[in-house]
């Protein structure tokens, strides 16, 4: 272990004041004050000869005032006093220096304050006690108000420090949960571009028009995928979004490749999750790629009472059975993680087999009344 020499300074923390809590510990302090005062005043009616009443008050309120005023001391103590196990001989000596300031501005305070009342008040001259027995006896007081302070200001930046890492970690779960969501949704698979520019290449010099309506197609889905920075649109986005993505898969497999619209009305400004159905549109065309006749695939949009679904239905070779398709599959995979991120347990994505035995996709959404 190194020694104490060796160790790097640790930087002195001061408390952070403000006005308004300042004000609410002085009023607190008053009112602690007057509370004591007249539990004292009560103990002094009970005797034959109860004296003035000021007094009792006077030597309350004072003394509560005084220790408020002078907890900045103790904030400090507690801020840069280590734990036990960390220090002893810091810990210690924070302390000890700490209270031995406390308790002298304290008797000083009170005395001058109680001095001062009595004066404007006319009541004479105010008598602490002989100092031989006074001081001792109020720095006794003084060490149980200290422990009890600094054990309550500690308590106090516990929680606050619980509550800031706390407040940290939802943050960071924030950022690490939006940046798995732009990881999930945000790029175009290199493949289907490779593809897309091959298919374009190869009908340019056959079709200028169509060429040119394909490169505003695949213009428009590399924008939608580098520029967008929410990781949800509406369903009306999501199916202009999807329909450039048909026509380029169209302009590669043809007639072999039909797709059906069904959308139920009032649902397309529902916010889905971007390119939710290009990825399950993608995954049917992928797994089928070799199938000779014609690939029916079937998109619906339906509602229910708290919940709507999207539904991609295809008539391939449905799952599990043999696939094409290199690679390890993990479109749906990543849909679900989306769903998950995006909405807990109030969203999910079920698969199934078609009526002809093809694969089915749907993904269940929360019904959003607001959205626009």
């Amino acid at each position: 272990m190194r020694d104490w020499e060796e160790m790097p300074a640790r930087p002195w923390r001061w408390p952070l004041l403000r006005l308004r809590p300042a004000l609410k510990l002085l009023a607190f302090g008053l009112a602690l004050g007057l509370w004591q005062g007249s539990a004292v005043r009560l103990t002094q009616l009970m005797q034959r000869d109860p004296g003035h009443w000021a007094p009792a008050f006077i030597w309350e309120v004072t003394s509560a005032l005084v220790v408020t005023s002078l907890l900045p001391i103790l904030m400090t103590a507690v801020l840069n006093a280590p734990s036990p196990r960390v220090g002893w001989a810091r810990f210690l000596g924070i302390h000890a220096a700490a209270f031995l300031l406390f308790t002298s501005l304290h008797i000083a305070g009170m005395a001058g304050l109680r001095h001062a009342v009595y004066a404007l008040l006319e009541l004479g001259d105010y008598d602490l006690g002989p100092p031989v027995y006074a001081l001792p006896m109020e720095a006794q007081k003084d060490l149980i108000t200290y422990g009890l302070g600094c054990a309550v200001i500690a308590l106090v930046y516990e929680w606050r420090e619980r509550q800031a890492r706390a407040l940290r970690s939802a943050e960071l779960e924030g950022e690490l949960r939006a940046a798995q969501l732009q990881s999930l949704t945000g790029q175009l698979h290199p493949h289907f571009l490779f593809n897309a520019l091959h298919t374009i290449g190869s009908v340019m010099y056959e079709d200028l028009p169509r060429t040119d309506r394909l490169l505003s197609d695949l213009g428009q889905l590399l924008r939608a995928s580098l520029e967008r920075t929410d990781p949800t649109w509406t369903l009306a986005e999501e199916r202009g979004h999807t329909e450039r993505f048909v026509a380029l898969l169209a302009a590669r497999f043809g007639d072999r490749l039909e797709v059906r619209w069904d959308v139920a009305p009032g649902l397309e400004s529902q916010r889905v999750p971007c390119f939710a159905l290009q990825t399950l549109v993608e995954n049917a065309v992928k797994h089928n790629q070799d199938r000779v006749g014609t690939l029916e695939v079937r998109i619906r949009a339906r509602a229910g009472a708290d919940r709507w679904a999207l539904e991609v239905e295809d008539t391939g070779r449905g799952f599990g059975a043999p696939s094409p398709a290199s690679g390890p599959g993990v479109g749906l995979t990543q849909l679900g993680r989306v769903l998950a991120l995006l909405h807990g347990d109030r969203a999910r994505l079920e698969r199934g087999a078609g009526p002809e035995g093809g694969a089915c996709v749907t993904v269940w959404l929360p019904r959003m009344e607001a959205a626009s």
